[in-house]
């Protein structure tokens, strides 16, 4: 897939209030600090379409972008601030909840995973949920960049692993780098498949 076109069109915290063309929508999610925004600007090719920040955690609301006019990807809240308030991270979660039970146009969550780390509770918490409630995800590991190849194939060997303790099939996974722009290909061409094959129905 070529990305032609990437235009900011909302921001909101009201799933009621995100837009109404009916478009298929792909909602990338995180933790804090996990490259969810430099990934974004990567995948369009527009180093300013998502705001990046040394602070974690400052999307605080669903942002939605139009891709060629065909789709909608959407930056969602991270989930997971060990900083932020419980009143916080209460309404954070609604924002979240609502818009992965509501939205009827989201096709596909990717999850965002730091492939430098292991494997964490509240990722593997919050992915078990998505499984309880019928949520269609894809894993994103990120900054691939900062370590071997080796250390990230094993890391994720590791990761896979693990989620096979909880789950019979494995949801589909990416490995990416938003330096270098790996797996750029591989996920917008999976976006594509998905896309055609709502298509044809």
């Amino acid at each position: 897939m070529q990305i032609k076109s990437a235009e900011f069109v909302i921001s909101n915290t009201d799933v009621n209030k995100c837009p109404k063309a009916g478009l298929p929508e792909y909602a990338f999610i995180g933790r804090s600090n996990v490259g969810k925004s430099s990934l974004i600007n990567m995948l369009t090719n527009n180093k300013k379409l998502a705001m990046t920040s040394s602070t974690p955690g400052k999307t605080l609301l669903i942002n939605h972008f139009l891709i060629n006019k065909q789709w909608y990807l959407v930056d969602l809240p991270g989930y997971g601030y060990a900083n932020r308030s419980k009143k916080g991270v209460s309404g954070i979660q609604k924002v979240i909840g609502s818009y992965l039970e509501q939205r009827m146009e989201m096709t596909c969550l990717f999850v965002l995973i730091d492939s430098r780390l292991a494997p964490q509770k509240i990722d593997m918490d919050f992915m078990n949920w998505l499984g309880e409630n019928e949520i269609p995800f894809a894993i994103v590991f990120t900054k691939a960049d900062k370590q071997s190849k080796l250390r990230t194939d094993t890391n994720v060997a590791t990761y896979l692993e693990t989620l096979k303790e909880h789950w019979e099939e494995l949801p589909p996974y990416f490995i990416t780098s938003s330096l270098k722009a790996t797996g750029r290909d591989e996920l917008l061409d999976y976006i594509e498949g998905i896309n055609r094959s709502l298509k044809e129905k």
